[in-house]
């Protein structure tokens, strides 16, 4: 293979991007130093290809400051943007500000009797490649869960098309949000990583709660409470015996509101932050459900940068797959 220095150097955002789409995938939490290394390298780089392009005397070098401030003051608001507004997460966020540092023009690989990527589009902004690479992989997700489901017999609507079935026993290492509450489905059910809070923080069990749901729903059985973690599947045990191997101290004593069903006030006013934009009323519906019910309809979200390690490992070897599509039927 023959290619510049940087576009050598580029290719390690592919480990990385592999690393984290794995951890996204087991845990659900990508650390933030993750893409300190990217976003290092890649002002390395740019810098490294900018003094290429100094003075800029021709086209190409005018191009080429085209295309790194289209990746980094269209790509990277984005995906801030989106962080923003909850169609991100932190880590999703972080990944795309990263690639539109490391990887604002289309690097360029020689092999023996080929050219890598083989779909240059005509912008030759290859962090926007990535994106919209990632836009179209998380799309075929729906569609993926849609035949799980119709497979397994589950085609309730529209559960089976964002949701899937799962023993109620699961969720303690489940992933996503409950898809339904009380009254049938909804887009806007308790957070699973927020019922771990809440069992961690009464140091009980799923388990537990089911057993004896009337004893859990009244808040003078709650007393003294434990450090809740951040819901996370690998943050500790879920009930009281694993929360003391664990070492989780007591966080403090509550003072119990009768009118506080389930203590769900309580918690959401004794934790740091939101729990996930969970308020009492939702954590309340969250564990009326999973306390009556054997199995509950979750969805399970996409884990994003899944799909866009996936995009970006199919933007240096094919390119962009949409500007393809549409070379093939004429269009470009």
């Amino acid at each position: 293979m023959v290619a510049s220095v940087p576009d050598v150097l580029r290719l390690l955002v592919l480990p990385v991007l592999g690393w984290a789409a794995w951890r996204d995938v087991a845990v659900r939490r990508v650390p933030s130093r993750t893409w300190y290394p990217l976003f290092v390298l890649g002002a390395v780089l740019l810098a490294w290809d900018a003094v290429g392009h100094l003075p800029p005397s021709a086209s190409g070098d005018v191009l080429f400051f085209v295309r790194v401030a289209v990746s980094l003051l269209l790509v990277a608001p984005i995906a801030y943007l989106f962080w923003r507004l909850g169609g991100f997460g932190g880590a999703d966020a972080k990944a795309l500000i990263a690639i539109s540092v490391l990887l604002p023009t289309f690097p360029t690989y020689f092999l023996p009797g080929l050219t890598l990527p083989v779909v240059v589009t005509t912008l030759g902004v290859f962090s926007m490649t990535i994106l919209t690479n990632t836009v179209v992989l998380a799309a075929s997700y729906p569609v993926a869960l849609a035949a799980r489901n119709l497979a397994d017999g589950d085609t309730a609507i529209p559960g089976m098309l964002f949701g899937r079935r799962v023993d109620v026993a699961s969720l303690p290492t489940a992933h996503g949000r409950l898809f339904e509450d009380t009254e049938g489905f909804t887009r806007s059910g308790l957070d699973i990583d927020a019922l771990r809070m809440y069992l961690r923080w009464r140091g009980t069990s799923l388990a537990a709660l089911r057993a004896n749901p009337e004893r859990a729903r009244d808040p003078e059985g709650i007393a003294e409470t434990r450090d809740p973690t951040d819901g996370a599947v690998d943050g500790g045990g879920v009930d009281a015996a694993a929360a003391d191997a664990a070492g989780f101290d007591a966080a403090g004593d509550v003072d119990p509101d009768p009118d506080d069903p389930w203590g769900a006030a309580a918690f959401l006013d004794d934790i740091e932050g939101s729990a996930y934009g969970t308020s009492p009323e939702k954590l309340r519906e969250g564990l009326a459900v999973v306390a009556e019910r054997d199995a509950v309809w979750i969805s399970p979200g996409i884990p994003f940068i899944v799909p866009m390690f996936l995009g970006t490992l199919l933007a240096f070897v094919y390119g962009d797959i949409v500007f393809g599509i549409l070379g093939v039927l004429g269009v470009v």
